[in-house]
């Protein structure tokens, strides 16, 4: 008997329903925001061991990757993944690494934050490779860690 395929939205909310609703209401309400300021993304999905992944970039190539939305059981980030020399002057960035720097987002409204939005638009205009607005947005699942993290909070 064959398996029905399902698309790769269907899979996204398979994986977004075993989150509290909470948390999955505000991933939802923030990928919303995210897709709406970043018409013609590839929209690469990872189902990682530590979270949820959702990441956005020009093309397929994940090292193009602009941003991500990272998924955990308490809370939703949003990643800068070439972020580490955008100006922050209300010091809202976190992270140290070489490149990527994140933003804890508490509700789908912080992306409307005038910080947030220049960091953003700071971040577009500083990316490697642009994402070409005039493309269809694509949504890819690119992995599914077999062993995961309990996707709800231990009570």
């Amino acid at each position: 008997m064959r398996q029905a395929i399902r698309s790769a939205e269907s899979q996204l909310e398979e994986f977004l329903a075993r989150y509290t609703p909470e948390i999955a209401g505000l991933a939802k309400a923030v990928l919303v925001k995210m897709r709406k300021r970043l018409p013609g993304a590839v929209e690469m999905v990872y189902d990682n061991y530590n979270a949820l992944v959702i990441g956005f970039c020009p093309g397929e190539r994940p090292s193009e990757a602009i941003f991500s939305i990272a998924v955990y059981a308490r809370w939703v980030n949003l990643y800068f993944l070439q972020g580490k020399n955008l100006r922050d002057p209300e010091k809202l960035l976190k992270g140290s690494g070489s490149r990527v720097r994140n933003i804890k987002i508490e509700s789908a409204g912080a992306l409307d934050d005038p910080a947030v939005e220049e960091l953003i638009a700071e971040a577009l205009e500083r990316a490697v490779k642009p994402i070409d607005s005039s493309q269809k947005r694509k949504l890819v699942i690119r992995a599914i860690a077999e062993k995961q993290r309990a996707r709800r909070p231990a009570k």
